[in-house]
């Protein structure tokens, strides 16, 4: 039986997984997704063509491969359909768990209301409904894609739960659906996705059974972790390498190589502590040299220093074999390039990520800059001080740097053997 590889996040998410899943992708058999919805983005850029994922998996983009969407997805129909829409091969590529959840228009109107009632306490969220249809899910009031299947049923079960949840619909100024229009709504959903749906679980333990070579891809963060993240400034799933059991339904022995995905600096979009931001004219620089903007949003994204604290504890928590270090060419040109070694917490200086990040001071370490990286795909024909940066990061974080990005393009890669 089969491992399956795995891909993950180590900061707050927007690492580029996108561009390592589709190169890891050109070797796999499956891509497969274990959680998140459409609130993240894979930007993925093939020649002049960009392409943004938000829940097809990124193996999409190779022919040969197929793509499993599992039960640990909250799935907008309306949402997905749009994105198939980039393709016209997916029959037959594309497989979406009968459990996963679904996520309807009015996920997105009770979580921007709640957004809207928070006030300047706001999480900072996307406003696309993830956090009401995960709560809906643990609170046991969800619906599952295989119930597209049946719309009339599915119609009278919301139409119900709004009936009951009335009052509180009526503060939040949520209006129930018409129930003829969402009829049609959930019946146009099923006429395009209901071929796609399927046991997805079956079919990962059959694949693996048949020896096929697994990749398995999250979205977001380690640092958004439900769990394991800056919480309450998290998203609603579990972004961490476990999170690929219970999203897929396969189990921690069936997990093979992990790779975790980080920046050669930090970002994040939303609120929440971040403790490497640079709020000067060096954090204005990354996100212009890196083009950090949301590729869900548009938002323009937060942007900061590498953090070795924040990197050593995703390590811990993902059981990481190799880093992917992305976008090392936007810190071409800086003078210096500094690195967050520490934290500073009550005049105390603390090597590992507390309960409570929102008061911890950055203890930085210092890094002569380069030139160019741009484009270089040898790791000994990078600049001297550019090798000795990576060097320096794989000894504080324990984990060597297996791939490195120099530009958004696929081929644009070093691999380290």
């Amino acid at each position: 039986m089969s491992k399956a590889d795995l891909i993950v996040g180590l900061q707050w998410g927007d690492e580029g997984k996108g561009k390592i899943v589709d190169h890891m992708a050109q070797t796999h058999d499956y891509v497969c997704r274990f959680a998140g919805g459409h609130n993240a983005g894979h930007t993925i850029v093939i020649g002049d063509k960009k392409y943004a994922l938000h829940l097809i998996p990124s193996g999409v983009l190779n022919p040969k491969a197929k793509n499993i969407v599992g039960n640990g997805v909250v799935l907008s129909p309306k949402d997905f359909i749009k994105e198939m829409e980039q393709f016209d091969d997916l029959e037959g590529r594309l497989f979406l768990s009968d459990k996963a959840h679904v996520l309807l228009p009015y996920h997105a109107l009770i979580d921007q209301a709640k957004e809207r009632m928070k006030g300047d306490k706001a999480i900072g969220t996307t406003g696309k409904g993830i956090g009401p249809a995960y709560a809906d899910k643990i609170a046991r009031g969800g619906h599952r894609l295989g119930e597209l299947l049946n719309p009339e049923k599915l119609t009278s079960k919301i139409m119900e739960f709004f009936g009951i949840n009335k009052p509180v619909f009526d503060a939040m100024g949520v209006d129930a659906p018409v129930e003829a229009e969402l009829l049609a709504e959930l019946q146009g959903y099923k006429d395009v996705l209901g071929p796609y749906i399927t046991d997805t679980t079956q079919m990962m333990w059959k694949i693996m059974d048949d020896e096929k070579k697994i990749l398995l891809e999250g979205a977001q963060g380690t640092m958004l972790d439900i769990d394991h993240g800056t919480y309450p400034y998290v998203t609603s799933s579990t972004t961490v390498s476990a999170g690929a059991c219970s999203g897929l339904g396969i189990n921690p022995k069936d997990i093979g190589k992990v790779t975790g995905i980080a920046k050669a600096y930090c970002t994040r979009v939303g609120n929440g502590p971040f403790p490497s931001e640079d709020f000067g004219a060096e954090g204005d620089k990354l996100r212009e040299n890196g083009h950090e903007f949301g590729t869900t949003t548009g938002r323009p994204r937060r942007c900061g220093w590498f953090d070795a604290v924040a990197m050593r504890h995703a390590v811990r928590v993902n059981g990481v074999d190799q880093v992917s270090l992305m976008k090392l060419d936007v810190l071409d040109g800086f003078d210096e390039v500094k690195v967050c070694v520490a934290y500073e917490v009550d005049g105390k200086e603390i090597d590992y990520v507390p309960y409570e990040l929102e008061d911890a001071t950055p203890v930085y370490k210092s890094f002569p800059g380069w030139d160019k990286t741009e484009g270089v795909r040898e790791f000994d024909a990078l600049p001297d001080t550019a090798k000795s940066y990576i060097l320096a990061l794989e000894e504080m974080i324990g984990t060597k740097m297996g791939i490195i990005s120099t530009s958004p393009e696929r081929e644009d890669t070093i691999i380290r053997s």
